[in-house]
This record gives structure tokens, C-alpha cells and sequence, in this order.
């Protein structure tokens, strides 16, 4: 029996007691989880395909150590331009232990939920209503001194449309 199973953002195809090199996973060393994301199950001749993932599918492991992976070296190099970067990249990484996979009747990870505080009621006074101010007429702009591109970003930002074409005279006439 195997299963494709997505772990840390990428698929490994996992059997049981299998050992995996996934990308770093924030639980401790010793510790099992558990993987939701099934995608394929296969059991001999019969095999599930999830749309995208199988619920109630579920794949154990064990988590055995943290580690950080093999140095990579970057080197960047423009020739006759003096330009050489190098730079070195080590990955880190945590090796589980798969110990069981689950067909059907797992049930899904609850995320943890926080402890929250009754909430104590305090009576606020009623907001005053405030009488609407009135409505000031806004000042009249003087266009002939803006730019064509700058009456262009205000006739996009006003929503007016087809200004590509337009002469500084035709973009004043639409935007008063």
C-alpha cells in the first residue's frame, strides 16, 4: 500500500516505514503527526484518486530529526564585466518515519483553538447625531497649467475612458 501525500508544499509518493526528507516542519523531535492532504491511495490493484484530496484519508508519521541538508553553491558570473557573486544555500530539513496510512475514518486536524475571555458588557452612551455638514463646492482647478500626462492620470483616476488619443484641449473639455 502506498499513498501521494502533500507534506510542506510538496507531494512525496510514501510507504509505510518509509523515510522522508521533507522541508522543516514546526513540531519537535520524537513527536507524530499527521498529514490530511492525501491525494492517492493505492492498495494492491484497487486505487483511490482524490479531487483534489481523499477525505478521510490520512497518512502517520514520526518525526526522528531536524537537520539541514547538503551546501548548494550559487555562483553568478558576467564575463568581462568583473561581476562574480557566489553564494552557498543549505536547506533545512526534517526526516520523518511514516508509520501508518489511514484509508477512510481519520478525521481532519482541528486547528487549535485560543482560550477566549467572556466578554463583560459596559453600557455606552448613545452617540449624539451629528447633523451632516454641508456640502462645500469644491474648488474650481485650473487645467491649462497641468501637464498632458497629468491630466491623463486624473481623467484615468476619474474613470474617464478612451484619453490615449485625446489633445490637452479635449482632456480639459472632459474633465470640466
Amino acid at each position: 500500500m502506498y499513498a501521494i501525500v502533500e507534506i510542506a508544499g510538496q507531494q512525496f509518493k510514501v510507504e509505510k516505514d518509509q523515510k522522508v526528507f521533507v522541508h522543516r516542519l514546526q513540531t519537535e523531535e520524537g513527536k507524530k503527526v499527521a498529514f490530511d492532504n492525501v491525494l492517492l491511495l493505492s492498495d494492491g490493484d484497487k486505487v483511490t484518486v482524490g479531487a483534489p484530496a481523499i477525505d478521510g484519508a490520512q497518512v502517520g508519521a514520526k518525526v526522528l530529526k531536524h537537520l539541514k541538508g547538503d551546501k548548494v553553491v550559487v555562483f553568478k558570473k558576467k564575463r568581462r564585466k568583473g561581476y562574480r557573486v557566489k553564494n552557498g544555500h543549505r536547506q533545512a530539513l526534517t526526516e520523518i518515519q511514516i508509520d501508518n496510512i489511514t484509508a477512510t475514518g481519520a478525521k481532519k486536524a482541528a486547528p487549535a483553538k485560543k482560550a477566549e475571555k467572556p466578554a463583560t458588557k459596559v453600557e455606552a452612551p448613545a452617540p449624539k447625531a451629528k447633523k451632516p455638514a454641508p456640502k462645500a463646492e469644491a474648488p474650481v482647478q485650473d487645467f491649462s497649467k497641468m501637464t498632458v500626462a497629468q491630466l491623463k492620470e486624473l481623467a484615468k483616476a476619474k474613470g474617464i475612458t478612451g484619453i490615449s488619443a485625446m489633445k490637452k484641449a479635449d482632456l480639459i473639455s472632459a474633465l470640466s
